[in-house]
Parts: structure tokens; sequence; C-alpha cells
């Protein structure tokens, strides 16, 4: 029997989101380090919460490192989440853990604004918007004075390691509190303030930050914690607004957060195509007022009811001078110009409110037991460090670095060297601008035209439901590019079965002005079916594909459509017509897709499981002493269940690669029976377990609400809920239509360089048939039949090493789960069969 005793050098590989139909995933490593399960580092998590609040204001004499977590600057989605991360680590890391009210106000008062942290202290945090530890401006820490007081704080609560969650201001700060501490030690030793012998066990002070920020400015981080709930915030805003001014045929002008940034601005214009946007790093090459006058002009005469500009707070324009947005509404509403109904629309601070979404809470969880790590394996030697994430991959960076980058970008500004300003955002930013740019200025720039002779790429889709931002995406850069894009609706049999069909048959042209307006939309606008092209007859397929001279192929899907390149690759040999370029943009909420570690769709299902969770679990902590078991959708793949595990704070996930026994049941029983027994007057007292459809053959969640019920013998109660499709999400999320078109365009690119009739080279290129996927923190294209032949697990259709196992153990530790014994692997085969017979002992 396997036995789940420790997680000793654990390597957390990348961690990735959900999507839509089809969700987002993102990866996040962990760097290598020893965690114990010990007896007496799970025992605290049965004792009641005594007094956070410390008796006396001397240092206790102990072994234990004591590690304190602080908030500070603006709040941000997310850093309840990063607190409760940080608690539980460090309890489970043998340390005791602090946190500091008030931001550094908290360090500089001290007393009960520096209090020590139980393990059911911040129960419930995840689901909690802001920060409930708070967060203020202190002058006093801006002085040496100030920071004298605060040294003597911690020294006085024998704490000598920090972690900080805020903004480039907060996490500067604190780098110059830690250069300072050696001299900040002597002097109130030297003045009396603490005594010699109180400050030789506390002479370097360990930092480590956290960027929580939603503007997302802070340079050498992809994301930062909070930012896409904000951006979530601003894409249904404008996603209601939209209805409003199609239906009135008006003008709209958004104003979002980013005084020096415009992430949220550039995001909420690629992610619900916007007409225009306004960020400070790029304004127009020219007169911004004539260019964005044409495009809205242009869209208006292609027939669009509604046009949305989107500014940051920040925007300016080439001489440095600031637009306002009443500026942009006067332009617009100009009688003498475009005179359009024009409205103004501040979100202000309702962009910063409200609850985290699924990847803020997955990333503050994630970096949070990072930041716990590095600050138990910093030296006296190591520079202070943050937690960074490059596309799937969360690394530790130098805070300084980051930070100078940062104000470097600001300066470039101020200075009108713009070029500079971009470039000294992430690679993302760069390209996420050129999608938009692309996107909204269709037909309208002559110079990215392709000659006459090279314009015969064709476009053969099989988008799975919800990636309509992937479609329009595409559909652009064709159209922009002079490439024919067609639709191929309802898969390979609609293909196969309705290509002639009259009056309309399933292959057809684009109609941009319907194709524009479906970034926001759910579901699939051309269909989808699960139906191979081996089923539809791949002769009949490799006819029609010669019939309407593809000259490319652009699959968006899952499992499904991975199988479906797959087949057609193998059948080039067979049928000529098959020898032209394809590609598979991977949408699944599985995230089951070979060559990815992100699957568009995920995100967004993400965010539903976890918006019903939450539900969920409020009404289990109204009624108290009840479980709830949810049963998630994922196929043989656990994706779903472990991700919204880390997104809800689970007390446990089972998933089809762990399985789960009578065994398993029966320890997380006796689990639940010890919590509950030490449960009284607790708050926030429901629990939460996840399983996987497939987990198992015997156990779903309505057998295990049962056997839990009759096995609590009237201690706590327990119910099952079924969330089913409701998972796969309505209208999909900023994260999955951001990504989608970024992808999207990637795949065109990538099938463009073949151009056309090129079918005797593509035969031997194993690049001509590929999955484009995020591995760790690069953007990769990777031949199908590698991953077929190397990485699939065909029989359960997913693939044979998934970055997120680890992250189970995550889940495991934060939910307080104990040590457990795995279920035993099945026999198979000619062994089974002589077991079975007595031949051959077990």
């Amino acid at each position: 029997m396997r036995v789940v005793s420790s997680l000793r050098d654990l390597f957390l590989r990348p961690f990735s989101v959900l999507f839509y139909p089809f969700q987002t995933i993102f990866a996040f490593i962990f760097r290598s380090t020893s965690f114990g399960l010990d007896s007496h580092t799970r025992r605290p998590l049965f004792s009641q919460s005594a007094d956070p609040t410390p008796t006396t204001p001397k240092m206790a004499v102990t072994t234990r490192k004591k590690i304190a977590i602080m908030t500070s600057g603006g709040d941000s989605p997310g850093m309840n989440g990063v607190v409760r991360a940080c608690v539980r680590m460090a309890i489970h890391m043998g340390c005791d853990a602090y946190c500091v009210y008030e931001g550094y106000e908290g360090l500089v008062r001290g007393g009960d604004l520096i209090r020590k942290m139980e393990w059911y202290d911040v129960r419930g945090w995840l689901s909690e918007g802001g920060t409930l530890i708070g967060t203020a401006r202190c002058m006093a820490f801006y002085e040496r004075p100030g920071r004298l007081t605060a040294a003597k704080n911690l020294i006085l609560n024998g704490i000598d390691a920090l972690i900080i969650c805020g903004g480039d201001g907060s996490l500067t700060g604190a780098d110059r509190f830690r250069q300072e501490w050696p001299s900040l030690l002597d002097e109130l030793v030297a003045t009396g303030e603490l005594q010699a012998e109180q400050t030789h066990a506390y002479r370097h002070l360990n930092i480590v930050g956290l960027v929580g920020s939603i503007d997302n400015d802070l340079s050498g981080t992809d994301a930062t914690i909070g930012c896409y709930s904000a951006l979530s915030r601003i894409c249904y805003a404008v996603d209601l607004i939209e209805a409003t001014a199609s239906s009135h045929s008006r003008a709209f002008v958004v104003e979002v957060m980013g005084r020096h940034c415009g992430w949220l601005a550039l995001m909420a214009g690629v992610a619900t195509g916007a007409d225009f946007i306004f960020i400070p790093e790029k304004p127009s090459e020219a007169n911004w007022r004539e260019e964005m006058c044409n495009i809205v002009h242009q869209h208006r005469a292609l027939g669009k009811r509604k046009t949305i500009v989107i500014i940051a707070e920040g925007a300016l324009d080439r001489q440095g001078s600031k637009i306002t947005p009443t500026m942009v509404k006067d332009l617009l509403a100009d009688k003498d110009g475009l005179g359009l109904d024009t409205r103004i629309t501040t979100l202000g601070h309702v962009q910063r409110g409200g609850t985290a979404v699924a990847y803020d809470r997955m990333l503050a969880t994630l970096q949070g037991v990072e930041a716990v790590k590095a600050v138990l394996e910093a030296t006296p030697e190591t520079k202070t460090c943050f937690i960074a994430i490059t596309e799937n991959k969360i690394i530790r960076k130098p805070l300084m670095e980051a930070v100078i980058d940062t104000k470097r970008v600001s300066k470039a500004i101020d200075q009108q060297d713009f070029d500079l300003a971009m470039s000294l955002r992430d690679h993302e930013f760069a390209e996420q601008y050129k999608s938009f740019m692309m996107t909204t200025a269709v037909k309208l720039d002559d110079e990215i035209m392709l000659p006459e002779s090279e314009n015969r790429l064709h476009q053969c889709r099989r988008p799975a439901g919800g990636m309509n931002a992937a479609v329009r995406a595409g559909v652009a850069y064709c159209l922009s590019r002079g490439h024919e894009a067609k639709a191929i609706h309802n898969g390979f049999a609609g293909f196969a079965r309705h290509h002639g069909d009259k009056p309309f048959g399933a292959v057809r042209d684009f109609d941009w002005l319907e194709v524009d307006g479906w970034a926001s939309k759910g579901g699939s606008e051309i269909g989808t079916n699960r139906e191979l092209p081996g089923d539809s007859g791949m002769e009949t397929i490799a006819n029609l594909i010669e019939q309407y001279r593809f000259d490319a192929l652009f699959l968006i899907g899952g499992f499904e459509a991975f199988h479906a390149v797959s087949q057609l690759r193998k059948a080039r040999d067979q049928y000529p017509s098959l020898c032209i370029p394809m590609t598979l943009l991977p949408a699944t909420i599985s995230n089951n897709v070979p060559g990815t570690e992100y699957s568009l769709g995920s995100d967004t299902c993400l965010n539903e499981l976890v918006d019903y969770c939450d539900k969920i679990k409020q009404s289990a902590s109204a009624t108290r002493r009840r479980v709830f078991v949810i049963e998630t959708q994922g196929g043989r793949s656990g994706y779903v269940a472990t991700l919204g595990g880390l997104g809800v704070g689970a007390s446990s996930v089972y998933t089809p690669e762990e399985g789960l026994s009578l065994e398993m049941l029966a320890q997380d029983v006796r689990h639940l029976k010890e919590i509950f027994t030490h449960d009284s007057g607790q708050s926030r007292a429901g629990r939460l377990i996840l399983i996987n459809e497939k987990t198992s053959k015997v156990y779903n969640a309505k057998l295990i609400a049962d056997i839990l019920r009759d096995e609590a013998h009237g201690r706590f109660e327990s119910r099952e809920g079924i969330p089913g499709h409701m998972q796969q999400g309505g209208v999909p999320s900023p994260m999955d239509r951001c990504r989608a078109v970024r992808l999207a365009i990637k795949c065109i690119q990538h099938l463009e360089k073949y151009g056309s009739n090129v079918h005797n080279r593509v035969k031997n290129d194993p690049m001509s048939a590929t999955v484009i996927g995020i591995k760790g923190a690069s953007v990769v294209f990777t031949p199908i039949k590698k991953l077929e032949e190397e990485e699939t697990d065909w029989p359960n259709r997913r693939p044979k090493a998934a970055f997120w196992l680890g992250m189970k153990e995550v889940v495991n530790i934060l939910g307080g789960r104990p040590t457990y014994s795995l279920p035993e692997p099945d026999l198979t085969g000619i062994k089974a069969k002589d077991v079975k017979r007595g031949i051959e002992a077990v």
C-alpha cells in the first residue's frame, strides 16, 4: 500500500487556470523545500484558537521561527488568500505566524496590531474581498524614528522574517527597512531601548514581497495579485454597457484605473472588442483625434451600432498632454464630425472591490506558499526578492531590479520615450497591444496586406463551445492580411454531411460585422461536434478539403480535436489533400490536451465552480456542522477538482489520477469527526469535499455524502451538490478572452508561414501538424507526432504527465488534511488472472 507521509523536496510544476466550456490553467513552479507532515505541526489544526493578542511586550525565548505577514498600499482582491496561505504554510512548516494589522502603521504602533495567528483564525478568508488585516498610510514609517519603533516592535515579538503583500511603493519601503535593519538595532541598543542580548539572535531581517495591485504595474511579472479580478469587473461592466450602446446606437467612453500603467485598459479592450483604447505607454503615432475618428467612422460604415472607447486614467498624447474622457466624449459627439450620442462611465473603485476571481485566489495561494519557503531559505546575503509569475511559471526575482524597471517606465513616459516604455513592459503586453490593433483595424491598414499571390490561406475551424473570441481574432487577422477565412459549421459531422446544404451549407464565409460582436459571447457561434474525421469518413473529409481548396486547417477544441488532428496527420500518405499545415488551439475545461498546461475555457470554468462553491459553503457555514460533497466535471483529468479545491479551500479533493478507496473515505470521516469535535463556537464551520466525476466507478458525490452522513452518527450532516454544465460557464472570463486572441493570432501566423500549394514540403515537416501551448514560461508549438507517441495517455484521454498534480498536496496542507493511504493499483492482464486463480500471490 502506498502512503502519503510527507512532502519532501516538493517541486511543484506550473499550474493553469480554467476557461469557458474550456478553461485556463497557469503553471506555477515552486522551488524545492521540505514539507514535513509531522504530528506536532498537524496538532494545532484541531485546537481552539487562542487570543491572538500577545500577552506581554516581552520577547519570548523560543527556537521556533516567527514569520509576520502584512498587507500594505491599496487593497486588492486576493490579499486575504495570501494571508491565509502564509499563515497556514508557516504553521505547517513548524513556525509561528503573526499578522501585522493596518500595514506599516501596525508595525510602528505595535501592541495588539501585531498578533499571533492560529490555524482557524484565517478560515474562510479565501472568499473575502479587500484585506481583513487592514492597510493604512503611515507617514511615521517614512522617517527613521518610525522605522526604529517598528524594528523594536518586531524584536519584542521575536520576529525577524516579514512577508509583505503590496505595491511597488510598499515593497520599496520594505527593502529600505531591511537594509537599515542592522543599524536600527545598533541604535536601539545604544539608546537603551533594547538590550544587546535581545537583538543578538535577530541581526538580519529577511523580507519577501508579493505584489498586490489591480494595475498590474510592476515590471518583471505577468500578473499581480488582484489584477484579473479588477479586469473581470471592468469587462462585466462593459458587457452591460454594450447592450445599451447597441440599443440606442450610442458611444460610451469608459474610464478605468491605471495612472502609470495601461494594462487594465489594454486587456479590457482586447477582451471586449473595444473600438479604441488610450494607454499611457503607447499614444497614437500621429494625431489621436484623426486616428480614433477614422476607425470609429469605418466601424460605423460597416454597420456597427455601438462604439466603445476605453481610456486609462493616465492616458497621454505624444506631447505628454493628458487626454481626458471629456475630451474624447466631446470629439465623438461633435455635430460637425461623427455626431454620436456619447456618454462617459467612470468605474472608479468598483474595479477594486469584491471577491477575488479563481485565478487571483490560486495565484495568491501558490505565491503565499512560495513566499514562506523563500523567507525560510533566505540568508543574510540573499537580496530581497518578490514572487513573480511568467506565463505559467512562479519564480523568485530580485525586488529592487523590478522596482527600478517600473520607475523607468514612468520616467520614459514623462520623457515621451514611448518605445522604451513599451519595451520595459512584459512581452505579453506588447503582443496583446499588437493583437488589439490587428483586430480593431480590420481592412483599414493596407501596409499589412499580403501581395495578391499570397492571399490564398483558408481557415477551417472546429471551435469548441465558448471559443468565439478565438474565432473573432483569427478571422480579423486573416481579413487584415488578405486571407480568405472560411467557417466549417458543426465540426467534421457538419463538414461531411451538410457542406452542400441549401440555402446555407456548413462551409461559409465569415461576415465580419457579425463576428466582431463575438468577443464576449458564450458557446460556439459556428457550432461544434465530437465526431472525428475517421467517423465522418476520412476519404470524404479529404475530398472536401480538396474540393474547397483549403490551404490550412485551424482547429479549436479539446481532446477530440487533438485526436482529429492526429487522424488527419496519419492519413496524409493515403490522401495527399491532407498535406496542408494544421494546428490546434486547445480549448477544454478538462485541461487534458497534451502539449499545453493551459486550455481555453478553464479559467471560466474555475470561476463558475468557485462561485458555486462559495454559495454552497456559505449555506454549509450558516447551517453549521455540514459537509457538502461537490461533483466536478473534467473527464479523467482531475484538474478542475484540484484547482477548484485550491480556490475554495476544500477539506479533501478526489481525482482520477490518485483514485479513491474505502480506506481513504474512512480516514477522511475520522478527520471530519475530529474537526467538528473541536469546532464548538467556531464560525465559518462549513466544509467542502470536491470529487471529479470519473474518480471512481463506485463512489460518486451522492454515495460519499450518504456514507459521511451515516458514519457521522449525528455529529455533523452532509449533502451533495452537482453543478453539472454550469461549470462550462456563460460569458467567457477576461483571461480566456485575452489568451484566446493572443494564441489564435499566433496560430494563424504559424500557418501563414507555409503559404499555399506546399503539399510536398508539408508532408515531411513535423511542425506542419502542431498544438500551441503554454509550457512553463513559454508559448510553444509542439508537433502532434511527438505528442501522440511520447506524451499522451490514450486510454485515459489525458497527458502522461500533468504539471498541476503537485498542487493537490498544497490543497491538503492548507486544508489541514492529515496523512492518508492511497488506493492500491489495479491488477491487470495475466497477473490479475493468475492472482484470481491463486497461481500467484498478490
